[in-house]
């Protein structure tokens, strides 16, 4: 059906379906009246995070459903969403364990999607499947996108499985030191093997699990293989440090840091040696807990960069609160700055503003020699790009090491 604008923002009222993901395996796991505590728990907490004009109730197993009386705009509902959402996932104290849910949530909004409490919620829970199978968290009712997300759902499903069947490889592109050549560090880039489609870049599969809950498992991965590289790198006799880029998600992530250690302990490498990527943009979602991250990031040991800096938003003050080590001029000043003297200007200044506030500066997209000079004259720190090598997989990014020492 043909949706009007206007009228999904004078809404009147929303029903809201709530299903609990991962409450089967505690159920299982702790028995039938630990699960009951933990619905009664939950149960609770919803109705605290709602309106009093707003109604929950347990429509059956680990699934529940809200009617929000009353809402203004979508954005008055997402708020709603939000604080259950909260609710749901703050941790809950059981039988003296700390467990952590999430929820797939779907709303369908009165009266476009429906004028009676059947189909509005009928349409709700066809919206909650939705967001469960695209691990988005939470999805509003739309019929076309329910009958025409096939093929990106498709995607998803497969990028599930290759996760567990280890399709997703990493390709790793060198970083020198400028005044000498030395290649000190490599950054880590996900390709994906796909039986099919051959190898499948991050463009057409990250961009999906950004919006998904997905990015979650692929972050934890290329950590953790990227770690495990390090590892056998290191035991073959050549240590490098590896820089793996970071979603917004992993920025809001209480658990992330922790995580973190987990991997770094378990491949038995020195934090010195992992670097995280972070755009202007990621860090921006949520200044104020992505600070406390990167804060304990820091702590821990790890170096962090700020990726395609130049591109984004963040002021200078910002900057210079943060405990990063490093910026990264992004490729669409460096590529032509050899014929482009704007490019040459800003990157000369993204320089100097880094050695300024004592931080190292690695530019990216070095194609050729006169780029790579100048950016050594400029007092650059470090560069990588198709001058120094494209992204290669593991093995062949030994024997070029290797190569590139008998050569110097």
């Amino acid at each position: 059906h043909a949706v009007n604008p206007r009228r999904r923002d004078d809404a009147r009222a929303a029903v809201v379906v709530v299903d609990l993901d991962g409450f089967k395996e505690i159920n299982d796991s702790l028995g039938h009246a630990a699960g009951d505590e933990l619905l009664v728990e939950l149960s609770r907490r919803l109705e605290e995070a709602l309106r009093v004009t707003d109604t929950v109730a347990r429509l059956g197993g680990d699934e529940f459903g809200a009617l929000l009386a009353q809402v203004g705009s979508r954005e008055d509902v997402l708020h709603a969403v939000q604080r259950m959402r909260d609710a749901i996932e703050a941790p809950v104290a059981l039988h003296g364990l700390s467990l952590s849910l999430e929820a797939s949530i779907g709303i369908a909004l009165y009266p476009e999607d429906g004028e009676d409490v059947q189909t509005l919620l009928r349409c709700a829970d066809a919206a909650m499947y939705h967001a469960k199978e695209e691990k988005s968290g939470w999805a509003f009712y739309d019929a076309d996108v329910i009958r025409h997300g096939a093929p990106r759902v498709t995607l998803m499903g497969e990028l599930r499985r290759a996760l567990d069947q280890r399709e997703l490889v990493l390709y790793y592109q060198p970083k020198a030191i400028l005044t000498d050549g030395t290649v000190h560090a490599v950054e880590a880039l996900l390709r994906w093997q796909h039986p099919q489609r051959g190898l499948v870049g991050p463009d057409e599969f990250i961009p999906m699990a950004q919006q998904t809950g997905l990015i979650k498992p692929l972050t934890q991965y290329v950590i953790d293989e990227a770690l495990r590289q390090c590892r056998a790198w290191i035991q073959g006799g050549l240590t490098l440090a590896i820089a793996v880029n970071l979603s917004a998600r992993s920025l809001v992530d209480g658990e992330f840091p922790v995580q973190v250690a987990g991997l770094l302990d378990r491949w038995g490498v020195s934090p010195a040696l992992l670097e995280f990527e972070i755009t202007e943009s990621a860090m921006l979602t949520d200044p104020g807990r992505t600070r406390l991250i990167l804060e304990r990031l820091s702590e821990m040991g790890i170096r962090l960069s700020i990726d395609d800096f130049g591109t984004g938003y963040s002021s200078l003050a910002y900057l210079k609160r943060l405990p990063v080590n490093e910026i990264k001029v992004d490729r669409s000043f460096v590529m032509n700055m050899d014929q482009d003297e704007d490019d040459a200007t800003i990157v000369k200044s993204t320089i100097d503003l880094g050695r300024n506030l004592g931080l190292d500066v690695v530019a990216e997209g070095v194609e050729n020699e006169q780029v790579w000079d100048r950016l050594r004259a400029l007092g650059c720190t470090a560069a990588q790009g198709y001058y120094l090598s494209r992204p290669v997989p593991a093995a062949e990014l030994g024997s070029w090491m290797l190569e590139r020492r008998a050569l110097r």
